[in-house]
């Protein structure tokens, strides 16, 4: 048959041929033995609807070979792949989902060739749906949509197990879910209202009961790590097997039932919590905690909450000190240990810088052995205006405190300028808590109004 005799062929007869073709097709996608199609089978196929397509009425038949395209997949999928799939179950009805997916999608490109002189005469005149379209469709129609339920429930399974740490199939899985994604054809929505939805509530409830546990039974640094390797993995999960867009939304479920729930619980832990790791100087643990409470909605509020009773430790430094001298240099080195937390640990967030500062406020506005910390501190400095100076320029002083009784330390005969040196050369620890503390007011721009009165008046009393 070529395309110089164009004699007339019926329906009947150029669908016998077409049938033959299409049998050879099926045949090569079950694995029986078939020789592969040749240019001379190609074009002989393509010439039979060409033909059929451009001859004039009653005999151009191309909505009917339109029709019949359909109907190949429907056939096909009834006779054949639906009850290769229904007889498998698990894992083994997931291979064979896979396989064929592979087929279907073989099969669409070949008859999509065969039949491409039908998107000229009648999809693009009628606006049809593409051939490709319809050879896709008809396998959401009567394979997807039979059988997405059980497959979903097969995967979400196999992922439980991995998370349980067992090996499983990442490659099949990866295949199984890029149908879930390709049969939208472009639009997502298979993806996520029939898997994604389903697999995100499975777990929340995982790593809900997971939580329940660990809280009970886990240390505060035991229980960030891990934490913080569920994240590590789930991400690996997506980057896998599951599609990109779904990791936002499996990470936010994580860490809801890791971290938003038990929050209070964790961080209060009376052994291990927030408030036993910044005691003990637990620089690495403190890091861990910043990372991930940081990522929850307003995680970093309770631990800035606990950050801030650093004024609990100065109330018990003056119990702890022997002498008022003795008092001063363990602020100082309070100080600059809550500072480096803040540096090191919590990467200079403002919440923090904050948390220090007003703590320190509450401690230089108060008395402390019969003395205003300010004036302790000034004392210490063996220079006491300057340091009242430069503690009211910290704004951790209110302004009555600014005024220092200094004449039980000033030396009358050293002059203003030599008093400031001295105060640099002997007072170097506590100049650097100023230094330091002038720092935390920039990176809060928070000047303090009272404190630049106070300087006011002390350059007064000079």
């Amino acid at each position: 048959m070529s395309t110089s005799e164009r004699k007339i062929i019926d329906l009947e007869q150029g669908w016998d041929f077409m049938q033959k073709g299409i049998t050879k097709l099926k045949n090569i996608l079950e694995g029986l033995p078939e020789p592969h199609f040749s240019s001379e089978d190609y074009i002989m196929l393509y010439t039979t609807i060409y033909t059929m397509c451009t001859q004039k009425p009653p005999h151009n038949y191309s909505q009917q070979l339109y029709d019949k395209y359909k109907e190949v997949f429907e056939e096909y999928i009834q006779s054949t792949v639906l009850p290769s799939l229904r007889e498998k179950h698990d894992e083994f009805m997931l291979r064979e989902l896979v396989k064929r997916w592979a087929n279907h999608k073989i099969m669409v490109g070949w008859l999509c060739r065969f039949f491409r002189y039908l998107e000229t005469s009648i999809v693009a005149r009628r606006s049809l749906p593409p051939l490709n379209e319809v050879g896709l469709t008809c396998f959401y129609d009567w394979v997807y949509k039979e059988l997405n339920g059980k497959v979903r429930d097969a995967v979400i399974s196999i992922i439980d197990q991995e998370r349980e740490g067992e090996q499983i199939d990442r490659t099949l899985l990866k295949n199984v879910l890029d149908i879930f994604v390709e049969i939208g054809m472009g639009k997502m929505d298979h993806y996520e209202n029939d898997f994604e939805s389903a697999m995100l509530k499975d777990t929340s409830a995982y790593y809900s009961q997971k939580a329940s546990n660990w809280i009970l039974e886990d240390s505060c640094p035991d229980y960030m790590l891990k934490v913080e390797e569920c994240l590590k993995r789930e991400k690996d999960r997506v980057a896998q097997y599951l599609h990109s867009s779904s990791e936002p939304k499996l990470l936010e479920k994580v860490q809801h039932e890791l971290l938003s729930v038990y929050a209070n619980q964790l961080l209060q832990k009376e052994h291990s919590g927030c408030h036993a790791l910044l005691r003990d100087g637990k620089v690495e643990d403190l890091s861990r905690m910043f990372r991930l409470f940081s990522k929850i909605p307003e995680g970093l509020d309770p631990v800035s909450s606990i950050f801030k009773q650093v004024s609990y430790w100065l109330s018990r430094l003056e119990d702890a000190a022997s002498t008022k001298m003795d008092f001063v240099q363990k602020v100082i080195e309070l100080h600059d240990k809550y500072l480096s937390y803040v540096n090191d640990c919590f990467q200079n967030h403002t919440l923090f810088h904050r948390a220090l500062k007003e703590s320190f406020e509450v401690f230089c506005n108060k008395v402390v052995a019969g003395s205003w910390s300010t004036e302790l501190l000034a004392t210490f400095s063996d220079a006491n205006i300057l340091i009242a100076m430069e503690v009211n320029q910290l704004g951790y002083c209110s302004l009555r405190d600014a005024k220092v009784n200094s004449a039980e330390t000033a030396n009358a005969e050293l002059t203003t300028e030599a008093k400031l040196e001295s105060a640099k050369a002997d007072n170097q620890k506590l100049r650097d808590l100023v230094k330091l503390a002038n720092q935390e007011k920039e990176a809060l721009a928070d000047k303090s109004k009272a404190g630049g009165g106070g300087q006011e008046a002390q350059g007064g009393e000079t």
